[in-house]
């Protein structure tokens, strides 16, 4: 697992985030070309951090006025990736090393490669970035 740096605004969306929804963050990153913010929450608080009919994120959604996403952690980097692609069903994901750099090759269904993506990229830019952060996972490709 690499080290991954917060800024002091990143902290303080931490503090908030984990006082309304009572989940433990790891990390949040800041995605302002796209207006949200990502966190990355403790194996097991993905309940806690949604809240019984998704109150919680949409309680913090209202305090920060950004969009929230959540991506539950995973020691795994396979099992990092497939979750950082939820709802996407993922067939598989295999993490391999070519010319020094650690690639994940994820097989997506047809019909989802779209999703999988997202509009302008947007969803797969978010996967690269936070694989990177957690796992030192220089790519991530789409099959």
């Amino acid at each position: 697992m690499s080290e991954v740096k917060l800024s002091m605004e990143g902290i303080r969306y931490i503090a908030l985030f984990e006082s309304m929804t009572g989940a433990r963050a790891k990390d949040c990153y800041e995605d302002s070309e796209n207006n949200r913010l990502i966190f990355v929450v403790r194996k097991g608080d993905m309940g806690l951090a949604i809240g019984k009919g998704g109150d919680h994120i949409n309680s913090v959604k209202k305090a920060i006025g950004k969009h929230l996403e959540i991506i539950e952690y995973a020691e795994d980097p396979a099992e990092f990736v497939k979750n950082a692609f939820h709802p996407v069903t993922i067939k598989n994901v295999n993490v391999t090393v070519r010319d020094g750099k650690r690639i994940a090759y994820v097989e997506v269904n047809t019909k989802e490669k779209g999703l999988a993506i997202g509009r302008d990229g947007k969803n797969i830019e978010k996967v690269k970035k936070i694989s990177l952060r957690h796992h030192n996972i220089d790519d991530v490709i789409i099959q």
